[in-house]
């Protein structure tokens, strides 16, 4: 496909949209309407994309333009037929905070610590460009014969549990501007639909902000001194293979999220996207190399924006470069990025204790969508082995080789899984894993996109 006939949409009918009508990604609508479904795009992803790099310490501004030149990344290799964000991964915050905790009352890590975190963001992204065009030229289908539900689930708990104690760190640090947080972020949840209640982490980020604010808890220096318009802060990374182990076990989360990316997008425009697998594996590694080089946060493909689809049936890939393009710009105001550090680590407890309980319970949806057997011995010792040695916090050194405990739950529970498979299925014990029957077992999605 060339170049012209990827930024070639058709105009939808008039241009306007009718009650009922759906706009597929090769199509637009008028510049108007689609620079306003494109403004959406970025309400919705604005949450996660600022708060991943506020909570890890990383600048805000550089995480946002990298998020917006992913964005676009992505849309071009996928020839514009695939509708997504990619937005800040929230898979590696706890890898991020293993190797480069941010330090009490300070609202940004230190030049050398971030380099390291970004050594293994980078490796991490190569790794899944690599199995991306393993995909696209040998298919999907080894993935899930790898990582079925009960492994993807069990890795995705590990992920979200295992940073309960920096929840509590932080939480501690300034107590009543959690609980303001927290209440606030639970309030809006409970009490709002739409667009409201999607922003309720965002609403709640503010309500402890000026909660902090009240009562002299917020330094306001660096937003002063800062400039309205500049480059974000670049930072260069450090490869060392002492956190690799730490990091490279997220790419099974960050392939299972884009394969449910895929499916669920299919699901919604009635089109088989499952030819532009490979290539969106591909463009997401890309963006996290390109982010890791450089200073951004990882990113990955956004659920939030799948809801502005589903409520607007609009899956115009024009859109999605309207908002990547108000990334970039955003990106470009310093004292945007100075402002988002400001925000203290009280606050930031209070959004932790939502945002990582969430990512926890979202491994548990798996199970529980596709209907996972824990009667079956393989699929129960599977999960429990998994997240007790990553709650637990285990590791593994080996040498100058450290494996941390998200590394140590997610290979523990791929190889308890298929062991145990294996054992069962040749002395025919433990027979049933799964309770759903094999075709629906197939066409099933992996995983629900998540960040």
């Amino acid at each position: 496909m060339s170049v012209k006939n990827i930024f070639a949409w058709n105009v939808h009918g008039t241009g306007n949209i009718e009650p009922g009508g759906v706009v597929a990604p090769d199509e637009r609508l008028s510049m108007p309407i689609t620079l306003g479904i494109g403004m959406q795009h970025v309400i919705a992803m604005f949450g996660g994309v600022f708060i991943v790099p506020v909570i890890i310490g990383f600048p805000a501004s550089t995480a946002l333009l990298f998020s917006g030149i992913g964005t676009m990344l992505f849309l071009v290799l996928t020839a514009n037929r695939v509708p997504s964000y990619l937005g800040s991964s929230f898979a590696f915050i706890a890898p991020v905070a293993a190797v480069a905790p941010l330090p009490q009352g300070q609202s940004t890590l230190d030049a050398g610590s971030l380099a390291i975190a970004l050594g293994g963001i980078l490796i991490t992204g190569i790794a899944l460009a690599i199995i991306g065009a393993i995909v696209h030229f040998v298919g999907a289908g080894w993935i899930r014969e790898v990582m079925p539900p009960v492994v993807t689930g069990t890795i995705v708990a590990v992920i979200g549990f295992n940073l309960a104690t920096t929840a509590k760190n932080q939480f501690t640090a300034a107590p009543w501007d959690a609980v303001v947080t927290l209440v606030t972020i639970v309030l809006v949840t409970v009490l709002f639909r739409g667009l409201v209640g999607r922003l309720a982490i965002v609403l709640g980020v503010a309500a402890g902000y000026l909660f902090a604010l009240a009562r002299g808890g917020v330094d306001f220096s660096n937003v002063r001194h800062a400039e309205w318009f500049g480059l974000p802060d670049f930072h260069t990374p450090t490869l060392t293979a002492e956190v690799w182990g730490l990091f490279l076990p997220i790419v099974l989360v960050l392939v299972a999220e884009n394969v449910g990316h895929i499916k669920t997008v299919s699901v919604m425009t009635g089109t088989d996207l499952d030819k532009y697998m490979g290539r969106a594996l591909i463009a997401d590694g890309l963006s996290t190399t390109l982010a890791g080089a450089g200073g951004g946060t990882a990113t990955t493909t956004y659920a939030e924006n799948i809801g502005v689809m589903a409520s607007s049936r609009i899956y115009s890939t024009a859109a999605y470069w309207v908002a990547a393009a108000f990334a970039v710009l955003l990106a470009l105001c310093p004292k945007f990025g100075a402002l988002t550090a400001s925000i203290p680590p009280g606050v930031l407890g209070g959004a932790g204790v939502v945002l990582y309980g969430m990512i926890g319970v979202l491994g548990a949806r798996i199970w529980v969508q596709n209907r996972v057997n824990f009667s079956a011995s393989t699929n129960l010792l599977t999960a429990g082995i998994g997240l007790i040695l990553g709650i637990g916090d285990f590791s593994l050194t080996v040498g100058d080789f450290s494996l941390g405990a998200i590394g140590v739950g997610a290979f523990a529970t791929i190889i308890v899984y298929h062991v145990m498979r294996a054992v069962s299925r040749r002395r025919r014990t433990d027979p049933d894993l799964d309770s759903a029957s094999p075709e629906q077992q197939a066409d099933g999605p992996l995983l629900e996109p998540t960040h």
